[in-house]
């Protein structure tokens, strides 16, 4: 076993405390959107925020995720399709009474055009199988945590950038892996829906409402 040094900069309490502060109010700008322009984002956007998401820890190193970033056409098309068959049957009853009241306030319903309006869609799909060496056999370990949290680095890096996201998730959803050519030891996770926001764009106020740090932290 070999090391590498690890070093940070060396700030001040107050200069830590500025950057996780301003880092927190930025953060606390984002929300989701379901209300996109089809104005381009560069390709080296989400190249940027898909390989931070590629430095997220996970289990053994074994970097179970893979991300598959969409802007054809025809593949946002046919996502599209297939998503919206399968939320007509969510809707029409197979949520439940409950699941269905409590999206109620967002509004939401089977049509998902932001699915083709959006200049991206990334993918993102967790391996069970695969290894750092890619085999397709060996074992990978704490997949859900690890691809949990390389999305949240995701969006992270696409809010800091200025995109409107979106975190997408039909059920069941399948027909990902077919649509986007991945191999069957691969589970697709979400789909994360990137652009700018349309000029009309809005979010629900019950998406602003968030709980405050008292009731989510508890210090020992």
């Amino acid at each position: 076993m070999s090391n590498l040094p690890y070093n940070l900069p060396d700030l001040s309490d107050d200069e830590r405390i500025a950057r996780a502060e301003a880092m927190r109010d930025r953060l606390a700008a984002r929300r989701s959107c379901r209300y996109f322009s089809d104005e381009l984002i560069p390709r080296q956007v989400i190249e940027a925020a898909i390989s931070a998401a590629g430095s997220a820890p996970n289990g053994a190193n074994h970097q179970p995720w893979h991300f598959v970033a969409i802007s054809s056409p025809e593949k946002k098309c046919a996502i599209r399709e297939a998503a919206e068959k399968e939320e007509r049957a969510f809707y029409s009853g197979k949520a439940g009474d409950e699941w269905l009241g409590a999206l109620a306030p967002f509004g939401t319903d089977a049509n998902k055009p932001f699915l083709e309006t959006a200049p991206w869609l990334i993918v993102v799909f967790a391996q069970r199988k695969g290894g750092i060496e890619r085999d397709g056999e060996t074992q990978n370990y704490y997949v859900n945590e690890s691809v949990g949290i390389a999305c949240g680095m995701l969006l992270t890096v696409l809010h800091e950038a200025g995109c409107a996201t979106l975190t997408h998730t039909p059920s069941p959803m399948n027909f990902l892996r077919e649509i986007c050519g991945r191999p069957a030891h691969e589970k697709p996770l979400m789909i994360v829906v990137v652009g700018k926001p349309a000029d009309a764009a809005t979010v629900t106020r019950h998406a602003a409402t968030k709980k405050p740090l008292s009731a989510i932290t508890t210090w020992l």
